[in-house]
């Protein structure tokens, strides 16, 4: 049993690490649009809006999709006023019942709402209201979903972790699980 639930975390882990790896030349591609945008707004007092809106677009892309990325490598927001001081036996506990009782309930009922949300805009064939907007604004909706399952499951594969470590699990240590690929 515990070896099946340490390759399921493995297997998370790893999605997460190739989704936020990926996703991460998306910071790249933002860039040279927004110098392109600055470029042709100050220089030729020109912009497009599918310009301003991709730009918004690929933000929304780097964050949803790197969500799970920044959590698989304890990136994301937390106090640690006692946290950083705990045994990793009690950071253990309370990754599994915050995981548990905060973060799985909080991201599925978020994924499930972005999900109904995208189906209703790809059913009314949601674009842009801007004109010279991008079509198709479902897509990026759906991308919300997604952002949201990929940090459910990263959820899911920290409190096996967290379990993995209460139960005393050969090899198995909170810090060193989250940084795995």
């Amino acid at each position: 049993m515990k070896e099946a639930l340490a390759r399921i975390s493995k297997a998370i882990h790893y999605l997460n690490e190739r989704v936020g790896r990926a996703v991460s030349w998306l910071t790249t591609a933002l860039m040279l649009l927004v110098v392109y945008d600055v470029v042709a707004r100050y220089f030729f007092s020109e912009t497009q809006a599918w310009i301003m809106e991709l730009e918004w677009h690929l933000f929304g892309l780097i964050f949803l999709f790197g969500a799970g990325y920044a959590f698989k490598h304890d990136k994301h927001v937390r106090v640690d006023l006692f946290y950083a001081k705990f045994s990793p036996k009690d950071k253990a506990w309370v990754n599994f019942t915050g995981g548990l009782l905060f973060l799985l309930p909080w991201a599925a009922v978020m994924g499930y709402t972005c999900y109904e949300f995208a189906v209703l805009s790809l059913k009314a064939g949601e674009g842009s209201p801007d004109p010279g907007g991008l079509p198709a604004r479902y897509l990026i909706k759906f991308a919300m979903a997604a952002g949201m399952c990929l940090l459910f499951l990263q959820g899911l594969a920290s409190i096996i972790d967290s379990w993995l470590v209460l139960r005393g699990y050969p090899g198995a240590q909170p810090e060193e699980a989250l940084k795995r690929d």
